[in-house]
């Protein structure tokens, strides 16, 4: 059901959607948590001098599953690949915050945004900046 909600936009910067947002949830009846990291807090992103855009996800309260993901950026289509993956494979938040993701990727901004449900990212330390 989910997926006839991907959408990916090749702009610049790429803009890229799967899941619900979190105003499709809560008319679902969903009680939801979000977390929104911006760009800037993405090492990937400082070290390509790019850090237009923000990756949000949509988590359901009670239970943590990962109902939504949304992501504005240089690489916005590639990386929503890995959100598809951690929807269709059902994963909390704490799931995604647990998984190991590449240094200096892009993509690395998912477990940064999972990990902004319980702390303040700004405070992580990170090479690359």
């Amino acid at each position: 059901m989910w997926a006839s909600f991907l959408t990916v936009v090749f702009t610049d910067p790429q803009v890229a959607t799967i899941g619900l947002t979190e105003s499709q949830a809560k008319a679902d009846g969903m009680t939801v948590r979000t977390a929104v990291v911006t760009l800037r807090h993405v090492p990937r992103a400082l070290a390509a001098r790019d850090t237009r855009g923000l990756i949000k996800l949509v988590v359901e309260e009670d239970t943590g599953k990962l109902v939504g993901a949304h992501v504005l950026a240089a690489e916005a289509g590639e990386m929503i690949q890995t959100a598809t993956m951690a929807l269709r494979a059902r994963m909390t938040v704490r799931n995604l915050a647990d998984t190991l993701f590449p240094y200096l990727t892009q993509v690395e901004g998912l477990k940064l945004a999972a990990l902004a449900f319980d702390r303040d990212v700004a405070l992580l330390s990170c090479g690359a900046g």
